[in-house]
Formats: structure tokens, C-alpha cells, sequence
């Protein structure tokens, strides 16, 4: 059985505890954080601790804190002789305590709080300085999720470079569609089938191969059509900007 300290109480901590809760060759010892409030949220399922004063000993100790907070957080634990590891797609394994047995446990998903998924499905990518601690991450994270990757952290910043295109720049699109049908009295639910369609096809083709629309079409009319119905500058500005590159990629410049 692998024991294992939660450091950290957010939407990443949330969704771990869960997952590793589900599996009884795993032992949540606790988890810990400074926030009560969202400390709470454990309560009943696993041992909680306020504050980082009295962390126990584990094999594994995963920190979900922040970007600018791992660092940080990671000192707590020089007295500490298990595998220490960190969430996070941006960080490299480096800032970790160098004379400490580290790596990296990141889960390539977009969390929400409340929000069920299915972590068998959640692609969980891996790193560490030695050999053994390797293969006890890959042990652990098998047990959660059929989807595991050995990603080192050049690699993984362009891996989180691209999921912020697929998920954060993808979602602000589909605010502005929000945004636009609001203003014209439409329902957005309308367009939730075109959404999913489009997201299902890449499941059969590439990105390259599934792109249609007027600038794939290069059809000028209808773009310039788009472009005066829309209102705000800024909309304007994304939609020639993403026309021109759809156009570019296909060899069309505007």
C-alpha cells in the first residue's frame, strides 16, 4: 500500500483525494492546507490538518498549491524521507529541493469544484530524478488512470503551452458565442451539438483535417459579413486574427 500527505486544498487536491480515496491500495494520511473554509471539503473523508506544522510521514507527498507557492511549500518538507512531487504543468522539477527525492504527478485536465470526471480517463504525466521513484509514480498513478506518460519538463511546458490552446483559449471562444447569442436573445444551447460534434471529430481526424468555415473556404464575403455584425473591437480584432491564421495554415492569405 502507498501512503500519501495532500498539500493543498484546491480544485487539483479535490479531485486527487477523490481518485486516490477510490482505491484501497492507496492511503490517504491527510490532507493539508491553510484555508479552513476549503479544508472543509475533506472532512469526513480524510484526516485534515490547518497549517503545515504537523505533516506525516508518508511515501509520497504531492503538492497542489499554486505555481508561485511550490517552492515554498516544498521546504516544509526537508526532514521528510518520502518522494516529494508536485502538480503542476509549468513548473519545472528543478525548483524542487534538489537534495530531496523528487519528481512531478501532473494530471493534464481542466478541474472544477463539484464537478464529477472520470479519472481513469485523466492523462497523468510523470517525471523524476531516479529510476525507482519513476517507477513508484508509475505504480501510483496506474491505479488512478489508464493514461500515463513519462513527460520530462521541457516537454511538459509545451505540452501545458498547447492544453492552454485546446482548453482555456477554446473556452473564451465559446464565452464570446455565449455573449453574442445573449445579446441577440438566442439560446446558446443551440450551438452545444456543433460543439461537441467538433470536438468528437478529432477523435477520427486531425485538427488540420477537420477545419471548415468561410476562412477555410476563403470566403471573403461572409467573413467581412462577421466581422460588421460584431460589436466589440476586441471581437473583431480575435476574428481576423484567427481567420488570418486558418488562412495562412492553408496556404491563403487574406
Amino acid at each position: 500500500m502507498v501512503s500519501i500527505s495532500i498539500l493543498g486544498t484546491g480544485n487539483v487536491a479535490e479531485h486527487l483525494c477523490e481518485a486516490f480515496i477510490s482505491q484501497k491500495e492507496i492511503k490517504v494520511n491527510q490532507v493539508i492546507g491553510r484555508n479552513p473554509d476549503s479544508l472543509a471539503n475533506f472532512k469526513n473523508k480524510v484526516d485534515t490538518v490547518l497549517g503545515f506544522k504537523s505533516i506525516s510521514d508518508s511515501d509520497v507527498y504531492i503538492i497542489a498549491v499554486s505555481d508561485d507557492a511550490i517552492s515554498t511549500v516544498s521546504q516544509l518538507l526537508q526532514n521528510k524521507k518520502g518522494l516529494i512531487v508536485h502538480t503542476s504543468g509549468n513548473v519545472p522539477l528543478h525548483v524542487l529541493p534538489t537534495n530531496l527525492r523528487t519528481g512531478v504527478f501532473y494530471p493534464l485536465q481542466t478541474f472544477t469544484k463539484g464537478q464529477p470526471l472520470n479519472f481513469k480517463r485523466v492523462p497523468v504525466c510523470l517525471e523524476a530524478k531516479r529510476e525507482p521513484d519513476l517507477e513508484l509514480l508509475h505504480s501510483l498513478a496506474s491505479l488512478i488512470s489508464s493514461r500515463v506518460y513519462f513527460v520530462d519538463s521541457e516537454q511538459r511546458k509545451r505540452l501545458h503551452l498547447s492544453a492552454v490552446f485546446v482548453n482555456n483559449f477554446s473556452n473564451h471562444m465559446f464565452h464570446i458565442a455565449h455573449e453574442i447569442c445573449k445579446d441577440n436573445n438566442l439560446s446558446f444551447d443551440i450551438l452545444k451539438p456543433l460543439i461537441l460534434e467538433t470536438t468528437k471529430k478529432i477523435e477520427t481526424l486531425s485538427p488540420y483535417e477537420s477545419q471548415t468555415g468561410p476562412a477555410r473556404r476563403k470566403d471573403t464575403g461572409t467573413m467581412q459579413t462577421h466581422i460588421d455584425l460584431l460589436t466589440q473591437e476586441n471581437y473583431k480584432e480575435i476574428y481576423r486574427l484567427l481567420s488570418r491564421s486558418i488562412q495562412k495554415t492553408y496556404g491563403k492569405e487574406l
